[in-house]
């Protein structure tokens, strides 16, 4: 849709504008940001599926003995893949011959076209921010699979990665619902329901890392906070986010202007088994060759791509808490 006012060539030459293009476009994106942070973005290189691996039972041949007891040496089926779809996404961007001839010379304070990249990689990562939270069936089908996959409203029915979670309790991430919206709840209410989703996810050192919420459940909890227990974090501030602690976790706000968090639903992110897997040659880059020219029109068009998905190797870490 072309804004109505004044068109992008125009905006990017030299109407007495700042030399500088304003963002707004960008929304927040800080469950990304974090799966970055921990370091749980991984490419692959091939293949028809994402492959990750996990252990899903012991091994077997244990057992105590003495002296000249025989001991277990059988073969033991332990470990296996889940197997995700790739998905891919891309955005085009386009610019005609009439507009490099109108943006080029000395008239020029932004490039045009690499304005255009700016706004078309804001939009990538708007959209993968989006698919970070959905359940894979949006765009027909081919949507990013997100945390509504991995950390569905009821983890007891439906496949993740392949595996069947109604029979594999190993596969079952924790749920707790509140019974009421979280900007209806106590404090004493809400922070006994963050407690109990808490503990389901706590396997000795393994606990959750962040929490993700809307703009009710930070709201909420904010609101459960004395002045003096505030405690900020080192890390969500060299993202750019600022949190409060909740036990030893960041706590995320991923609503505000244009969060995609879904309304009353706070996550509980344990990073070790949860991963953002891109193909290397297809993680948001320019797709070869970084020129089209079309065979009919003066025109150029330049496409940024992405190919890949949202994995997990332990769902069972992971939580959610469901305000009504």
């Amino acid at each position: 849709m072309a804004f109505p006012n004044i068109t992008d060539v125009v905006a990017t030459t030299i109407q007495n504008r700042s030399k500088k293009l304003g963002d707004n476009v960008t929304r927040n994106n800080a469950f990304t940001a974090y799966l970055k942070k921990h370091g749980h973005v991984k490419t692959f290189e091939g293949g028809d599926v994402i492959l990750q691996e996990f252990n899903f039972q012991e091994n077997g041949n244990f057992n105590w003995y003495s002296g000249y007891d025989f001991l277990n040496v059988q073969a033991q089926d332990v470990i296996t893949a889940a197997q995700y779809p790739i998905r891919q996404a891309a955005c085009a961007v386009l610019i005609s011959g009439l507009e490099q001839l109108q943006n080029s010379g000395r008239e020029r304070m932004i490039d045009l076209l690499s304005g255009r990249i700016e706004v078309a990689e804001a939009t990538m990562g708007n959209r993968m921010a989006e698919g970070a939270y959905s359940d894979g069936t949006g765009y027909g089908g081919k949507q990013l699979q997100g945390l509504a996959s991995l950390i569905p409203d009821d983890p007891t029915t439906g496949t993740a990665g392949g595996v069947d979670r109604s029979l594999w309790p190993f596969w079952r991430s924790q749920v707790s619902s509140t019974g009421s919206a979280f900007s209806a709840m106590t404090a004493a209410n809400l922070q006994a329901a963050m407690n109990g989703i808490w503990a389901k996810c706590v396997r000795g050192t393994d606990r959750p890392k962040f929490i993700i919420s809307d703009t009710q459940g930070w709201l909420a909890y904010m609101a459960s906070l004395q002045a003096l227990q505030r405690f900020t974090g080192s890390e969500s501030a060299e993202l750019g986010f600022q949190t409060v602690k909740f036990m030893d976790a960041d706590f995320i706000l991923d609503g505000g202007i244009g969060g995609f968090a879904p309304a009353n639903r706070m996550y509980f992110v344990n990073p070790k088994y949860v991963w953002m897997r891109p193909h290397k040659d297809r993680n948001m880059v320019p797709l070869n060759p970084n020129k089209r020219i079309p065979l009919n029109q003066d025109a150029e068009v330049q496409l940024i791509a992405f190919a890949g998905n949202m994995t997990s190797n332990g769902l069972q870490f992971q939580g959610l808490l469901r305000g009504a």
